[in-house]
């Protein structure tokens, strides 16, 4: 399949965590949904808990919570994901993809719902190093 590029949110400290997924993590991520919570032992975070709020496909097409499914889909939209109106009325026809992740997915955004005993600095900086 693929593997995915984690950005990991965490809204107390307010900055954000970059890791790489394996293949046999991304796979245990396949089929999951934008707005599902997800346990933390899925990106080496055990005792978390996380939340789905998006991601992007190779191509840089972000995902929306709203579309079914996996694919791209061209819709019409005002103010939203994927496009900032620079006038008031302004609409466009803008390509996005579902909120289905699946292995044309690069990059998945994930924030912090609940926290852990060891901090995500302690988890992830042998990862890294």
């Amino acid at each position: 399949m693929a593997e995915f590029k984690t950005v990991i949110a965490d809204p107390k400290s307010k900055t954000t965590h970059q890791k790489i997924l394996s293949e046999d993590k991304s796979n245990a991520l396949v089929g999951k949904y934008v707005g599902e919570e997800i346990d933390g032992i899925f990106v080496e975070l055990p005792g978390y808990r996380l939340k789905i709020t998006g991601g992007s496909d190779k191509s840089g097409v972000p995902m929306r919570g709203d579309i079914d499914g996996n694919q791209r889909r061209k819709i019409l939209m005002t103010d939203s994901v994927g496009f900032n109106p620079i006038k008031d009325g302004q609409r466009k026809r803008k390509l996005i993809r579902g909120k289905t992740l699946s292995s044309d997915i690069s990059q998945v955004n994930l924030k912090v719902i609940d926290y852990g005993p060891k901090s995500i600095e302690e988890l992830l900086k042998p990862e890294e190093a």
